[in-house]
């Protein structure tokens, strides 16, 4: 791995890169991440040592502040990645799919299919196709928000400033107006951030008493979520949607190199 042309491909979107070994009693895990110091943000590669995973940047965007890495394990293994400047923050994100090559291969196979196919009858100019806004939908992070101007609710049944989570303890995206259909109900809390079932909570409860006092949430899993008005996010600008729009999340969820995450509201 020849660190100064890592460092030196990262350099040329704007952003530091540090590698360096895992070791220590406290050590954290192997892998790139988004670390912080007195500078700011920065990228953060660790290995173990003795590791013979390979780090590589197939594509830079200069312009758009993004690149295309591509990591090999001691099997050969491939899995790549992300990283970027999204508004305000740099990030990491794991790409699913095969073929992937260049930075714009990349964030269309982080679209979800029906983002592509609403793109695709809907965009006309291909450089307005990985906009955060365009004819087919708006994005914030990693959730797409398409138009469903159609939609019949029941007022009853709008919930008020309402989170949309991946479950993976990430801080959550508040919705002004929430409606959901479908899905399972599970109890959230940041000891369970994915989500148990209402059987496995009591058993939880049963066998801790004081687990009662762990600010347990209800949410919906895997639901079918729809959103108006405003989404707030700290690390993003305040989106405004004046009618009702279908919620789905990056295709993050579906790429080898990324963590289990789930789809919790």
């Amino acid at each position: 791995m020849d660190i100064n042309l890592l460092q030196k491909n990262f350099g040329r979107m704007g952003a530091r890169l540090a590698v360096s070994l895992v070791e220590g009693r406290f050590r954290r895990a192997a892998g790139i991440d988004i670390g912080r110091d007195g500078k700011g943000e920065f990228f953060d590669i660790r290995v173990e040592p003795n590791a013979t995973t390979t780090y590589d940047v197939v594509d830079v965007d200069a312009r758009a502040r993004h690149l295309l890495l591509l990591t090999r394990d001691e099997d050969n293994k491939k899995n790549k990645f992300l990283c970027g400047h999204d508004e305000r923050h740099w990030f990491v994100c794991a790409v699913p799919g095969g073929g992937i090559a260049r930075v714009r291969d990349a964030m269309e196979a982080l679209q979800p299919v029906e983002v592509r196919l609403a793109v695709n009858s809907q965009v006309k100019r291909a450089k307005h196709r990985l906009l955060r806004r365009n004819e087919a939908f708006v994005r914030q992070g990693e959730w797409f928000f398409l138009p469903s101007p159609e939609l019949v609710v029941n007022p009853k049944m709008v919930n008020v400033n309402e989170p949309i989570s991946r479950g993976n303890g990430g801080k959550a995206h508040w919705c002004q107006f929430l409606y959901r259909t479908g899905g399972e109900t599970v109890m959230v809390c940041n000891r369970h951030p994915s989500g148990v079932s209402p059987g496995r909570h009591s058993e939880i409860i049963a066998a801790n008493p004081n687990a009662r006092m762990w600010n347990w949430r209800a949410m919906r899993r895997n639901a079918s979520v729809f959103v108006r008005g405003t989404v707030r996010h700290p690390d993003h600008k305040t989106i405004l949607l004046d009618t009702w729009h279908q919620v789905l999340m990056n295709t993050e969820a579906q790429a080898p190199g990324a963590r289990h995450v789930v789809f919790l509201d």
